[in-house]
Formats: C-alpha cells, sequence, structure tokens
C-alpha cells in the first residue's frame, strides 16, 4: 500500500489522485460528472491531450467567468476552454476515434464497479428512470485504459464496489483501477486489491465493502507505452 491520509480526500483531491497517475502524452477523455474536475487540475506541463466525445481534442480546463464561450461545451455541457492546438470534429470522427483504439485513458463515473471490473453506470434500473449511455459504453471497451473516479459509497450508504453488478452493465472487465475518496482500488481478473487509504483503515474497508483486500502490487508510474503495450492493465 501506497500510503494513507488521516481524512477522506475532497473531489478535487480525488481529482488530483487521477492525475497524478495520467502518463504524460496521454490522451484522455473525462467522463460526466465527478471526472470532470481532472481537467481543472492537470499540470501545466502534463504533456496530456483532453478528448470530449461531442468533438473536441485540446480542451482545458472549466471556463471561469470573463472566459465562457457558449459555443464551447464538453459532453456533460460545462463550458470549458481551448488549448492551443486545440481542434474540433464531427461526433461520428469522435466516435471513431474511441472505437479504433486511438484513446489511452479514459476516466469514468460509475454506479457501481465489481471486483472483476465489470462497470455499471448508465442507468440505476430504477422505474421510470432516463437511460443516460452517452459514450461510455464505447469508452469502456474503445479506450487502452479505462479508470472510474466515484465516491465509495451511495445515497443510501450501499458500497458501489460489488463483487457482482446488480444494475445495468457499461461493459465487462474493462475497470482496471478505481479512485475514490476513502481509497485507491485495482480490479480485474484477479479480483480486488487495495492500493491506498484515506482517513479510514485497511480493516474498515474490509468490513465496509465485507470483502477481503489484498495489497495491491506497487508498479512504477506508468507512461504512454506502457499502455499501448499492455491494454487494460492496471494503471
Amino acid at each position: 500500500m501506497t500510503g494513507s491520509t488521516s481524512a477522506p480526500l475532497t473531489k478535487l483531491e480525488m481529482a488530483q489522485r487521477v492525475a497524478q497517475d495520467i502518463p504524460r502524452g496521454a490522451y484522455v477523455n473525462l467522463g460526466i460528472g465527478l471526472p470532470t474536475l481532472v481537467a481543472d487540475v492537470l499540470p501545466a506541463d502534463a504533456d496530456v491531450t483532453l478528448h470530449t466525445e461531442n468533438g473536441m481534442l485540446g480542451m482545458g480546463p472549466a471556463a471561469k467567468e470573463g472566459e465562457i464561450d457558449p459555443d464551447l461545451v464538453n459532453a456533460g455541457k460545462i463550458h470549458v476552454t481551448e488549448l492551443p492546438g486545440a481542434s474540433y470534429f464531427a461526433q461520428a470522427d469522435s466516435f471513431g476515434m474511441m472505437r479504433s483504439g486511438h484513446i489511452d485513458v479514459c476516466v469514468l463515473g460509475a454506479f457501481q464497479v465489481a471486483a472483476n471490473g465489470d462497470l455499471a453506470n448508465w442507468s440505476t434500473g430504477a422505474p421510470g428512470a432516463v437511460p443516460a449511455v452517452g459514450g461510455a459504453m464505447d469508452l469502456a471497451v474503445g479506450a487502452r485504459e479505462t479508470v472510474v473516479m466515484m465516491t465509495l459509497l451511495a445515497k443510501d450508504g450501499s458500497p458501489k464496489i460489488v463483487k457482482e453488478c446488480t444494475l445495468p452493465l457499461t461493459g465487462l472487465g474493462c475497470v482496471s483501477r478505481v479512485y475514490t475518496e476513502l481509497g485507491v482500488f485495482d480490479v480485474g481478473p484477479q479480483g480486488l486489491h487495495l492500493v491506498e487509504t484515506h482517513g479510514i483503515t485497511h480493516d474498515e474497508l474490509e468490513e465496509l465493502l465485507g470483502m477481503p483486500l489484498p495489497l495491491a502490487n506497487q508498479n512504477p508510474k506508468p507512461t504512454k507505452e506502457n499502455i499501448v503495450e499492455d491494454s487494460k492493465g492496471a494503471l
């Protein structure tokens, strides 16, 4: 385990933790919700190119007052900025990038993530709920690396990391790492492994999730080349 903090991470700290693991030179898609915060904390010298499925490459942080261009939004309809060299294209071309493996990392939110990496993030399954697939299914299986940034507990207090997903699935075995306010987890064919804790002990996390949490093997910080060579491997 790489370390722990005395308090749960704030949303901005979660975004910073995700940004810490994004390799230099990567092309990255940020999902709707919490993942959009990553754009605001990437260092200026990160050499990361952000992609949006509505047709933009080279997205910058969220627009502040006085910077808003009404025509410049991300997939979540949040006003954003553009970085030097930004480009725009049809949505069909954007989805072509996603489906053909040109996105190195996608960061998605989730309703549930299973210990084997299954992802459920487009429907709560509630009667009358409006489906919200968007580009999540294309990203989950098309990106070379799929990670999740979410709160560990749902509004009703139930864990969102589970043994098996009970909600409609977005993708099978596609998630390699989950970032939450209470801990970071590696997930996949070998099950769930704990990378680090925040404001909670290892034992308390095991009790909260109702499953054992062996410690993850610690690997060097990834590079874009690692991702290309080991598609769908852990960040």
